[in-house]
């Protein structure tokens, strides 16, 4: 009905002004005596019926294109009106449904687009965040959630990133002097995020042309370098480290050699002294330059995991035949425990032994005389292999095992040093057994001894 789509007022009024000229012409008639009373009164009246019924039509008409125009602002396409009454108004039917289909397709899109857009800023491994002209969040990515916990859209960014250096920086990116960004486009900020653990991280920032449609001005990265830097200080120390190991042995040849020169020249009983004192000091290069190129070689192919069966028993009887003289020369006492039932292990024979002969040298060194070194190998589960190298020493206090197998990490570098211990054996353990997907773990008590267990994978796991 045409009174439910318009206001009963505004129904009365079109009704008025429609019927106000025919009725003011029959009225004039009537006034200049061309139409008698009755006719003018039955004209009247049939024209008002018949102007009523087809304005009832037509606002009827109306009101279901304003109804449906009011749907196609809706998520659901409406169903078109029969608005045949009123061509016009069908025509302007049509048109709307064709704009309003044309609005979902371009809606659909741009929502896929966003959906896209945000798709790629959350696969990116570095935390992003959009920022608009005021210094609002707009936008971030998951790893920007990870690192920083919760960030909250229209905030400003000194609530998950409080650094001044940053924001300052942001700030200069952002500024703008009559009308025009007067700054640089870009800026990178070093930041030290708290841990644990701490991260060293550089904040790269760039400033957009023009801002997105989401109000985004300035794109802001965090690329972490902690492992980069912790890198580099491991190349210094390495570095540092290895020149002071080749520097004291080289610093006594040079005393020597000119001793020899010198006062010595003609004392046969000094020479010979020196000349072995000269040789401890060169054996002792020797050993570091092949600990160093071994570390070397076996970080180069630590990405490169062994796919050969060893057996262990016969790795460690080969260590034990080798280091048994050593261990009676100290009065240490060293024992092979192999389970009947232990199988193969996947790695490279060469290598394991390299590792099983450091641990075992190294038990013998530090183990108290007339005790013994036991090496226990057996199955550690299903598929796994464990080999325990124990030994009665000292210890080690529970401070010093972490960097253990750090290399030139020494618990006493002045022992170490005279027992012939070059520093990087349990550093060449420890990439060997990376290598082999294995592990090490060390247990130590002081006052009673340490215990170096190494487990890798068993051959039988590779079938």
């Amino acid at each position: 009905m045409a009174h439910q789509a318009l206001p009963l007022r505004r129904y009365l009024a079109t009704n008025a002004v429609v019927l106000a000229p025919p009725f003011v012409g029959l009225a004039g008639l009537w006034w200049h005596g061309d139409l008698a009373l009755r006719p003018a009164l039955i004209a009247a009246a049939g024209i008002g019926v018949v102007t009523i019924l087809l304005l009832q039509r037509y606002l009827g008409a109306l009101g279901r294109f304003a109804r449906f125009v009011s749907e196609l602002s809706g998520d659901q396409e409406p169903v078109m009106p029969r608005l045949k009454f009123a061509p016009a108004t069908e025509e302007l039917a049509v048109a709307a449904a064709i704009l309003a289909s044309g609005w979902r397709r371009q809606r659909a899109s741009i929502d896929n687009l966003a959906a896209s857009a945000q798709a790629i800023v959350d696969g990116l491994p570095d935390p992003l965040i959009a920022v608009d002209r005021q210094r609002r969040i707009v936008r971030s990515n998951r790893a920007a959630v990870a690192l920083l916990g919760p960030v909250v859209a229209f905030r400003d960014l000194s609530t998950v990133l409080r650094y001044p250096a940053l924001l300052s920086a942001i700030d200069t990116l952002l500024s703008v002097t009559d009308g025009n960004f007067h700054g640089p486009d870009h800026v990178a900020v070093d930041l030290m995020l708290p841990g644990p653990p701490e991260l060293d991280v550089i904040a790269h920032a760039q400033r957009l042309p023009r801002a997105a449609a989401d109000g985004s001005l300035a794109l802001i990265v965090l690329h972490d370098t902690t492992a980069l830097r912790r890198a580099e200080r491991m190349r210094a120390d390495f570095v540092a480290n290895a020149s002071h190991e080749l520097k004291t042995p080289i610093a006594g040849l040079l005393g020597f050699i000119e001793t020899l020169r010198g006062p010595a020249r003609d004392d046969a009983a000094a020479r010979e002294r020196f000349l072995g004192i000269m040789a401890e000091q060169a054996d002792r290069m020797r050993r570091l330059v092949d600990d160093l190129l071994m570390l070397s070689r076996i970080e180069q192919h630590e990405h490169a995991r062994p796919d050969a069966a060893v057996d262990l028993g016969r790795v460690l009887a080969g260590v034990g035949d080798l280091l048994q003289l050593k261990a009676s020369s100290r009065k240490v006492t060293l024992e092979l425990a192999v389970e009947p039932t232990l199988p193969a292990a996947v790695g490279d024979y060469d290598e394991l032994t390299i590792v099983f002969q450091n641990l075992i040298d190294n038990a013998i060194k530090y183990a108290k005389p007339a005790t013994t070194v036991r090496v226990t190998a057996r199955p550690a589960g299903e598929d796994r292999v464990s080999v325990a190298v124990a030994d009665e020493s000292d210890g080690i206090p529970a401070a010093h095992l972490p960097r253990l197998t750090e290399r030139f990490y020494r618990v006493d570098t002045a022992r170490s040093r005279q027992l012939g211990g070059t520093g990087l054996g349990l550093a060449i353990v420890k990439h060997v057994v990376n290598r082999h997907r294995g592990r090490l773990e060390i247990q130590s008590t002081p006052g009673k001894g340490s215990v170096f267990t190494v487990t890798l994978p068993a051959a039988i796991s590779q079938k």
